[in-house]
């Protein structure tokens, strides 16, 4: 008796369950990390030209970018830096709060605090600006991924019947 060997070619067929809202996630997260993108960009350019309008110099004796405009993040942060080394050595290494309530210093003291407080919040400002920008950039990923996925027809494979 000979055996007979029966194979079914391979069918493409559209998914059995609708992906309407596979592909609306797609779309929203790519729009979405769009906007990230955009809202992260004019966060930066805003803080830097605030920044630079104010026209800091980072003084000579920084640890680095000496003689530089202050305008983004590493400058803002150097430049924190060195008003807090400047201010100690006025104060004789003493803090605001180590100094008497009279002490003519504690003024100069609370100024730096206060113009660190602002750089450091400039650098803060530009990290979640990169950090939006960076959610943007894997939210477009994202989104055309599963818009793709979406888009992909199923395989259905058959197998192979032997008949005796």
């Amino acid at each position: 008796m000979s055996e007979e060997v029966v194979v079914t070619a391979d069918t493409i067929e559209p998914p059995q369950k609708k992906v309407g809202i596979v592909k609306v996630a797609g779309v929203l997260g790519i729009l979405g990390g769009i906007a990230l993108i955009v809202v992260g960009i004019v966060v930066w350019v805003m803080v830097s030209t605030q920044l630079r309008a104010e026209n800091i110099t980072v003084p000579d004796d920084a640890m680095a970018f000496q003689g530089q405009t202050v305008a983004g993040p590493f400058t803002a942060y150097v430049q924190a830096d060195i008003i807090q080394r400047h201010a100690l050595k006025i104060s004789g290494g003493k803090t605001y709060a180590e100094l008497a309530q009279d002490d003519p210093v504690r003024t100069t003291m609370m100024n730096a605090s206060f113009l660190r407080t602002s750089l450091f919040t400039s650098v803060v400002s530009f990290g979640v600006a990169a950090f939006a920008i960076g959610v943007g950039i894997l939210s477009i990923l994202f989104g055309w991924a599963l818009n793709r996925l979406a888009s992909v027809p199923v395989i259905v494979r058959r197998s192979t019947v032997t008949r005796a």
